[in-house]
């Protein structure tokens, strides 16, 4: 429930394509909550299964999220599997079982992005309830392969007709670190949006009053060919408007950053007739996570930005992360005060009463009332 949540505004952390956060966060403070598991084991169950999810998704989501495979249904329930091997500190036969079991129950669709359905906001919760349970059955003692990844019928030719070569791929195991991969999202849009969006506030501002002509924008063809990223409006929900690229861009130049307000407002006739005006071009000289934004105004002037990000540049410091959850918790008609009970607790877990958690969630939902 908590993983589905999570997922509600889109707006959480992103390895690669995947979102394994919202997969493992509510997983392991649920397997804590309940006693399966310590407080002190948190971090590092979760870098286990950013590593174990995040290695594969970077090996394998090009090939497999063209043909239609989500990498966060894909990929998460090893991640799921792994971060509760490790929290529940299974040997390390009960860990291969576990992402044994896990693999043979991942999979996952982006046709709700293509149909601006709701079975995206689910996937994440059931993704963490498939890898709690492969690895239940683990410490049960299945009888689980051990070649689920690399095997001749294994994830990696089923899902991405590619070979893997163990050797090679355990010698990065502590040398190249997924977890240094993981972007925040600023903006309740998809991953592959926070560019486009971020370059179209800055163009914004360049354009001022002027009237915009038409747009066009570039971006890696894997961004491009994503589901629902080179979609037009008229959208009837924000599973459709959060993925378009067009949309987005066009509420950015015309509205500002985008809130869950406006990604939901759908008859705004100005944002409509510009998301037309919009071009989205693959380009494979435009890196992953990077995006190129040329803007044809009325007048006949242009403005144009090349605008180059990595994970880094999503990669915000503690108190960056409470001013920006503050502007979130704004928008949601939450009191500021929240989040700095939520921020004293993660800055001294150790000395800080997990009261003060609670409360703030109490705080909140007297804010609902």
């Amino acid at each position: 429930a908590n993983g589905a949540l999570f997922h509600g505004r889109a707006q959480e952390d992103t390895c690669g394509a995947a979102h394994l956060g919202a997969v493992v966060i509510p997983l392991l403070t649920a397997l804590i909550e309940v006693g399966k598991a310590s407080p002190e084991d948190m971090i590092p169950a979760l870098v286990a299964g950013y590593e174990c999810g995040g290695l594969f998704e970077e090996l394998l989501a090009t090939h497999t999220t063209p043909q239609g495979f989500r990498a966060t249904t894909l990929y998460g329930v090893m991640a799921a599997a792994a971060a509760s091997a490790r929290a529940m500190k299974f040997t390390a036969t009960q860990t291969s079982a576990a992402i044994g079991n896990a693999v043979s129950f991942s999979g996952g669709l982006l046709q709700p992005f293509v149909e601006g359905t709701d079975e995206w906001r689910y996937q994440v919760g059931t993704t963490a309830q498939l890898g709690w349970t492969a690895a239940e059955l683990a410490r049960a003692g299945s009888i689980s392969t051990e070649q689920s990844l690399e095997g001749a019928r294994g994830l990696a030719a089923a899902f991405a007709g590619q070979q893997l070569d163990v050797v090679a791929l355990s010698k990065q195991l502590g040398e190249s670190w997924q977890t240094l991969r993981v972007a925040f999202k600023p903006f309740p849009v998809c991953a592959f949006n926070q560019t486009p969006v971020t370059a179209a506030l800055e163009l914004r501002e360049r354009i001022k009053d002027r009237e915009i002509a038409s747009v066009e924008v570039r971006m890696n063809p894997y961004e491009c060919g994503y589901a629902g990223m080179d979609a037009h409006g008229p959208f009837h929900s924000i599973s459709g408007t959060l993925m378009s690229i067009p949309f987005c861009v066009a509420l950015t130049l015309l509205r500002s950053a985008p809130s869950m307000k406006t990604m939901t407002t759908y008859d705004d006739a100005a944002v409509n007739a510009l998301d037309k005006q919009i071009t989205l071009i693959s380009d494979g000289s435009v890196a992953v996570l990077s995006c190129d934004m040329h803007v044809s105004l009325k007048n006949g002037s242009q403005e144009h930005l090349h605008l180059k990000m990595t994970p880094e540049d999503y990669a915000y410091d503690f108190e960056d992360l409470r001013a920006r959850l503050k502007a979130i918790a704004a928008q949601e008609g939450l009191p500021e005060a929240c989040i700095d009970q939520l921020a004293g607790f993660c800055a001294a877990p150790e000395t800080e009463p997990f009261d003060t958690v609670q409360g703030a969630f109490q705080m909140a939902r007297n804010a609902r009332a």
